[in-house]
């Protein structure tokens, strides 16, 4: 025989039912309201956007760039920008001084950093963000176009913001993607490296077959055989194409093994010997790569990933 239902358990049914029924009409009092923000936004700066997307967002291809459209598959090399569509607060924005770059079908998703300082030490830990409008909007563009995103709360970092990034409950987002025209990193170094000398009147730069440049000034002394096996002594000044100083060294006390240090170090100082001179500009994959270097000291300078680096290096020791 069925027990009867207690009146104490017929009132906790009840209460979830209200509870969860509030809390669906929440969520679409929040569409509403975010979807007549972003629509009194598009008219009031007469933005022409494409056809509302299904989930939510609104969409305006601002360049369509050449060739093919993306296809998940593809590889893709783009800056992203995310601010506020009330005041205009950048949030993230993507290294100026590199890109980030992925295969299609991978954009929807995104890394931030989180830094903590303590004294004098750095650490620094990595955030992900979740948002497919990225990836659906770089299938309607071709290789160096662009397109602006106008994100919903809900679609972005909703309800609880982000207090990594300063961003508050339910903000619309303003999100911006610039590809660039190559899809090989090698090729948008390369690019990127002869419009660097260029612009920095660089003159007799040699490149090597690895896509690094280099520019002996004085090819030192000496008849030393400097291999992986080799610990050097030198100076040195690294900076990022925009001119920023990472690292350095000008008192001949940095040494190390020459095999582990990063790969243009290893193919262009046994050009030189003691008392050399060299410009180095190493293209990402023979410097960092894909793996983002944080400082661990406060005040100190991060290399993101895909980063072109500029050294400066003269040889003062070596030893076999």
């Amino acid at each position: 025989m069925l027990k009867k239902i207690s009146a104490s358990y017929t009132l906790v049914l009840v209460g979830l039912i209200v509870l969860l029924g509030s809390c669906k009409k929440e969520y679409e009092n929040i569409q509403d309201t975010d979807d007549a923000k972003l629509q009194q936004f598009i008219s009031a700066n007469k933005l022409n956007v494409g056809p509302k997307d299904d989930s939510g967002f609104y969409y305006s291809i601002t360049n369509a760039g050449t060739g093919d459209l993306y296809k998940t598959t593809d590889s893709v090399l783009y800056n992203i920008s995310l601010k506020s569509l009330s005041s205009s607060n950048v949030y993230y924005s993507s290294p100026a001084t590199a890109n980030l770059g992925t295969y299609v079908g991978y954009t929807n998703s995104f890394t931030y950093p989180i830094v903590q300082v303590i004294g004098t030490s750095v650490t620094t830990n990595y955030g992900g963000l979740s948002i497919p409008a990225i990836r659906t909007v770089l299938q309607l563009l071709k290789p160096g176009g662009s397109a602006r995103i106008l994100l919903p709360s809900y679609l972005a970092f909703g309800r609880n913001g982000n207090t990594t990034l300063n961003v508050p409950s339910n903000e619309l987002i303003d999100l911006t993607i610039t590809t660039f025209p190559e899809k090989k990193q090698a090729d948008l170094d390369d690019r990127l490296i002869k419009a660097f000398i260029a612009a920095k009147g660089i003159t007799g730069a040699v490149k090597r077959a690895s896509g690094t440049y280099y520019v002996i000034t004085d090819p030192g002394s000496g008849s030393d055989v400097i291999n992986d096996g080799t610990t050097i002594n030198a100076n040195y000044t690294g900076r990022l194409i925009d001119g920023t100083v990472f690292d350095g060294k000008s008192d001949g006390s940095f040494s190390s093994p020459l095999g582990s240090l990063v790969f243009a170090w290893r193919e262009i100082v046994p050009l030189i010997q003691k008392g050399g001179k060299v410009r180095i500009i190493a293209p990402s994959a023979q410097a960092y790569g894909t793996t983002a270097r944080p400082t661990t000291v406060a005040g100190g300078v991060s290399i993101p990933a895909n980063s072109i680096l500029d050294f400066d290096l003269q040889l003062i020791g070596v030893t076999n």
